[in-house]
């Protein structure tokens, strides 16, 4: 590549997966990058990545990323000549881009004027029907009342769509299958578009049974020339937001594909778009050879790399020199789609609780690498995923000869792929990948949330337990001072005594024993079947050979909770294993003989289990933790009299005593 003629620096107004992107293009044509961050992100990988980079806030989005004077201002600072707003945040905001001409800035996406038509769909339903784009059956102009949407519905006919004309991402959308369901359907539509976007505007649209999502790329400049790049299929969603997308479509045979691609262009045309654009459209797998339009989106996409793996054009790239004011140098004809890409979005979420947003440290990570993988990220060991922000954490991208060897290099990918530390939609996203449905490309925009509740994660087996176990000794043997997995063991070089580990993984608590030396031990599970190990470092991995068959672990441990939790990632899976112990003590010096239970982690007070000033029993609960979803009950290791030291919602540190214990002893029963 060869450095643009305009742009010698260019600030990347996002963070995280995009942000690395966007940098990693920059670099390559010789573009100096300036990166900007929050108070949270201050140690973030885009942060370290960039050539320069600015703090523009504290870590909530509205007073950071979203702030245009703070991006405005650290663009002037630096001497950006232009911005690359990524997606999401700002990048389809036209004050945005207003701001930044007024300052003399270039925005590298397409005019203001551009950005506020798609913006509002209904107006972009009114300029792309002026150029002859199919648009989807329905009622849409300004100032739509209930009363004008209920008398027009019959016409539309049902199932009708109800749909805000402002915002995204589902809100505000309702399905309606009868007349007498759309008055309230409309009142609630209204109340979360207004909530959600400021704008309570509705209309109507016919509902596509079987609907499909499949969208087109665009790529326009300031000289007239506009072409497409193909279409990606983007049906496997999740409440209206993409998991996994693929290139090309398994739906269309290639005279669709060419209308359906023209239509795009045209849709560009019709707001005289300049720069890189998707073009979204609704089609029914019950006939694939009609579309209709949906959206556009103004911006670079999440799922853009299977485009750029199929064709061989660096999106960003092409980004970059249109804003710089440079001619495309492809024509249409040289635009060849060359075998199929899948990409697998990576969530900080636990599908198995209702895909709730997980977060907390990155211990230990491992992203594949290999002929025709690619990884989109913005993770980096040692940082932390907290609650502020999208919790996308990285994509997976796989191409293959054809959608079956796609499919299948994109599950070995991600079976090399491993976040240590906190929970993600990895092993959901290998599920999804062995439906028969998606394998066959029989796709529709409800197949993943009738799949959801299907989903169980895998059962922890005797192996994770073993290497748990086996962990635990050897870090001790080797001397790891200070490391709770390596409290002393009866397992010791040259001896036979056995050492017992009691491990807590998911849903089942075992005892796992250990009897011999690191190179030739036996290992059993509670009193189950007899197994032969060894297990030994190999760098930064860990081998454990059980029964003959050799296994390499990534593992971190997880000190900051003071419990023991070990995290493993092996042979295509991932689990968190916990010893489980007596409650947490400390002698009290004051009291010869009592006990003091004390925090194992940072975390709140959700249960005490006793009245201060109560006997209690060995084993009793007397106080909950929680920290990160995970409770944690300190039960009494003595008979004794409780004095309780915290309440429930008290806020604690590691090793912050919660209470005290006065044991009873013969002297003081007397």
């Amino acid at each position: 590549m060869t450095s643009s003629s305009m742009f010698d620096t260019v600030l990347v107004a996002n963070r995280g997966e995009i942000a690395v992107r966007v940098i990693r293009t920059l670099r390559a044509m010789g573009i100096r990058s300036v990166a900007v961050f929050s108070d949270a992100d201050a140690e973030a990988r885009h942060v370290t990545e960039a050539d320069a980079a600015v703090c523009i806030g504290p870590a909530a989005a509205r007073q950071s990323y979203l702030n245009i004077e703070a991006v405005v201002d650290a663009a002037q600072r630096t001497g950006a000549q232009a911005v690359h707003p990524g997606y999401g945040f700002l990048s389809e905001n036209a004050d945005f881009a207003a701001a930044l001409q007024a300052a003399g800035i270039v925005f590298i996406g397409p005019p203001a004027s551009a950005i506020a038509t798609m913006g509002d769909k209904i107006a972009a339903k009114a300029a792309v029907s002026a150029f002859g784009v199919p648009v989807v059956p329905g009622i849409s102009r300004p100032g739509l009342t209930d009363a004008d949407l209920i008398a027009g519905a019959a016409d539309v006919g049902f199932p009708v769509l109800v749909k805000p004309s402002a915002g995204g991402g589902g809100k505000g959308m309702r399905m309606v299958e009868h007349a007498d369901e759309l008055a309230p359907a409309l009142v609630s539509a209204r109340r979360e578009a207004a909530a959600a976007f400021g704008d309570d505007t509705l209309f109507l649209e016919r509902f596509v049974l079987r609907p499909r999502h499949i969208e087109v790329q665009v790529l326009a400049d300031g000289h007239g020339n506009v072409i497409h790049l193909g279409e990606r299929e983007c049906s496997l969603q999740r409440r209206h937001q993409k998991v996994i997308e693929e290139a090309p479509s398994p739906l269309l045979d290639p005279v669709t594909r060419a209308r359906i691609g023209a239509a795009a262009c045209d849709t560009a045309r019709s707001v005289d778009y300049t720069g890189a654009g998707t073009v979204e459209f609704i089609v029914s797998a019950d006939a694939p050879d009609e579309f209709f339009f949906m959206e556009m989106n103004t911006r670079l996409q999440v799922e853009h790399p299977v485009t750029e793996m199929v064709t061989g054009v660096d999106l960003v790239e092409q980004q970059v020199r249109i804003a710089a004011g440079e001619k495309l140098t492809l024509g249409q004809d040289d635009i060849v789609m060359t075998g199929h890409a899948v990409e697998a979005r990576v969530y900080a979420e636990d599908p198995a609780n209702g895909f709730l947003p997980t977060g907390g440290p990155v211990l230990g990570l491992r992203e594949p690498t290999g002929p025709g993988v690619r990884v989109d990220s913005g993770l980096a060991a040692g940082s932390v995923v907290g609650s502020d922000y999208d919790p996308m954490l990285s994509k997976v991208i796989a191409h293959g000869a054809d959608r079956t060897a796609a499919l299948h290099k994109l599950d070995r990918a991600l079976a090399d792929t491993a976040v240590l530390g906190l929970t993600t939609n990895i092993e959901f996203l290998r599920f999804l990948l062995t439906d028969p449905d998606v394998a066959a490309g029989r796709l529709d925009t409800g197949l993943l949330d009738r799949r959801a509740p299907d989903f169980a994660p895998n059962a922890i087996g005797d192996a994770e337990l073993i290497a748990a176990a086996a962990y635990q000794w050897i870090t001790n043997w080797a001397a790891a001072e200070g490391n709770l997995w390596a409290r002393p063991s009866g397992w010791r070089v040259g001896e036979r005594a056995p050492a017992a580990f009691r491990l807590r993984a998911a849903d089942r608590t075992d005892h796992v024993y250990l009897t011999g030396t690191p190179d030739r031990a036996t290992a059993t599970v509670e009193h189950g079947e007899t197994h032969t190990v060894s297990a030994a470092f190999v760098g930064d991995r860990f081998a454990v050979t059980l029964d003959g068959e050799r296994t390499e672990y990534l593992v971190a441990t997880d000190l900051t909770g003071g419990i023991g939790q070990l995290w493993l990632s092996g042979a295509g899976r991932s689990c968190v294993v916990e010893e489980v112990r007596e409650a947490p003590v400390r002698p009290d010096d004051e009291h010869s003989g009592d006990a003091e239970l004390v925090s194992p982690m940072p975390g709140s007070v959700v249960a005490v289990g006793v009245d201060a000033g109560a006997e209690v029993t060995t084993g009793a609960m007397v106080v909950t933790v929680e920290a990160m979803k995970m409770e944690h009950a300190l039960t009494a290791p003595t008979d004794g009299v409780v004095e309780l030291l915290v309440a429930v919602g008290d806020q604690v540190k590691v090793g912050q005593p919660l209470a005290r214990i006065t044991a009873h002893t013969q002297e003081n029963e007397q």
